[in-house]
């Protein structure tokens, strides 16, 4: 049985085909497009929760970005035994620091991406409280993110895993909806490049959003969508 994946375009699910395309494993491939903003009501049917990524496996929907990329792996993954190995086990040397960075993307620096776009949004000036708070937490994420990645080819250190693919949405096709500058980070950038060059991310990019600009230099889309 195949696996399918329920692909939201210029969405977070893009990590989800990036994942099969690094397990080489065999899926099948359904672009939704977004109507005009949101997710079409076809696509916001396939699980109570409505948000990208929805992934299907025979009768059984997944929902949320960890928990697709858990369930493919460990289920999926094995299927390929010459597959890369994206989660590290505890008996490896950087295993606590897969771990941080694994959880980092999602639970970090994706919610202050959300609020410094809230922020922006709502028109705060710099004196008030709320808006003083998210920008600061978001220059301090990618400050910490950018000497992380300044002497470590990967987040968690020379091993390319998971936690990889959990971040880049954040850092490139998030600025569609949040235009943000990188161009004071040029580790991250040096880190987005690394990425580019990844095969099964242009293969998954290719496949999930064709003719979709790929942000990964310093500065943002000419036309976000979001504004």
């Amino acid at each position: 049985m195949t696996l399918i994946v329920h692909h939201l375009q210029v969405s977070q699910s893009e990590r989800i085909p990036w994942l099969c395309e690094e397990l080489g494993i065999d899926y099948e491939l359904k672009n939704y497009k977004r109507a005009p903003i949101f997710a079409p009501p076809e696509y916001k049917a396939l699980h109570p929760q409505g948000t990208a990524p929805i992934i299907q496996d025979g009768d059984l929907f997944v929902a949320e970005s960890g928990a697709c990329i858990e369930y493919i792996y460990y289920k999926h993954g094995p299927s390929n035994p010459s597959g890369p190995k994206l989660f590290l086990e505890p008996s490896d040397p950087a295993y606590a620091d897969f771990l941080y960075w694994w959880h980092w993307s999602n639970s970090n620096f994706q919610p202050s991406v959300t609020r410094s776009l809230l922020v922006q949004s709502a028109g705060w000036g710099d004196d008030n409280p709320t808006a003083k708070y998210g920008k600061e937490r978001f220059a301090m994420s990618l400050k910490t993110l950018d000497n992380r990645v300044k002497e470590n080819k990967w987040l968690a250190g020379e091993k390319f895993t998971v936690a990889d693919i959990m971040l880049v949405f954040s850092l490139t096709t998030m600025r569609y909806f949040h235009p943000y500058s990188l161009r004071d980070y040029g580790n991250i950038l040096g880190y987005l490049q690394r990425v580019s060059e990844r095969e099964a991310y242009q293969r998954a990019m290719k496949k999930s959003d064709p003719g979709m600009e790929l942000i990964l230099g310093a500065e943002s889309p000419a036309k976000p969508l979001v504004m």
